[in-house]
């Protein structure tokens, strides 16, 4: 429906977006160690750190050759797998395009717990609606879900750049694709959609995001944020004026010249 592409919202608190960066990184990497693999390996690799609700459950035990982790820790690394290049690809552009804001909301090392636990969240719904599940759930789309549902909070009325329909370019308000996104995941769970995609996951990690925006944001980050450059005034609070302001009492002086030698700040 919609693809975003980029977002006029400007980092605040943070110089750069290590987390989001790095988890990209590894994302990549980890897609590219497994292809790279071979099929035998990349199976093994889903088998071993995929999520498998019945072998979580201990109602399957899976067998001893891809025992590598602890099943508990399978509520994270199966995040970290991804089935092909566009399952990839899909999962990293949301996290690129909206993950950066909301590290900036969270601060790094909350931001990472904030991705993890939705992660979890997302495997932990999928466990719930499907217990004796045998299929492996594998990708990012539960912390990813978890990213939209944070940054709709955080800046809804953000300007973001989407492909409608995978073709036309379309400049919108945040809330409209991220909403009919958020929608569009939560029709599919209710109507059992296909079976190729954990619709439960997603809804898990929308749930999840929405709740821990709201304990692990900064002190002093608002919600609903409106666009870049539409400044707010809290109430009963004088606004500031943007520039120098003519008094009537003193003659109007010369303006400054700004030139090669002369000082000057930037943000």
């Amino acid at each position: 429906m919609f693809i975003p592409l980029y977002d006029t919202n400007r980092l605040r608190h943070i110089k750069q977006q290590y987390v989001t960066i790095g988890l990209i990184a590894f994302n990549t990497l980890i897609y590219f160690a497994t292809a790279l693999g071979g099929e035998q390996f990349s199976n093994a690799a889903v088998l071993g750190l995929g999520f498998i609700p019945s072998v979580v459950h201990d109602s399957v035990e899976l067998a001893p050759q891809f025992v590598v982790i602890p099943e508990s820790l399978s509520y994270i690394t199966y995040s970290f797998l991804h089935a092909d290049i566009f399952h990839l690809g899909g999962n990293m552009l949301f996290l690129w395009v909206f993950g950066d804001n909301v590290e900036d909301a969270l601060g790094h090392i909350r931001f990472l717990v904030f991705y993890l636990l939705c992660a979890v969240a997302g495997a932990f719904f999928q466990g719930l609606v499907a217990w004796d599940s045998q299929v492996p759930l594998i990708g990012a789309s539960g912390a990813i879900a978890g990213v939209v549902a944070a940054y709709l909070i955080l800046y809804p009325r953000v300007k973001v750049w989407v492909l409608a329909f995978a073709r036309i370019p379309l400049r919108i308000p945040a809330f409209i694709p991220l909403i009919l996104w958020i929608l569009f995941q939560v029709v599919m769970f209710a109507a059992g959609g296909e079976d190729q995609v954990s619709w439960a996951c997603h809804v898990g990690g929308i749930i999840a995001g929405a709740v821990l925006v709201l304990i692990l944001r900064n002190r002093g980050v608002p919600l609903l944020a409106g666009a870049d450059e539409e400044p707010t005034v809290a109430a009963g609070q004088t606004p500031v004026p943007a520039g120098p302001v003519a008094s009537s009492e003193a003659p109007a002086q010369p303006a400054p010249r700004w030139g090669r030698g002369s000082a000057s700040s930037s943000d």
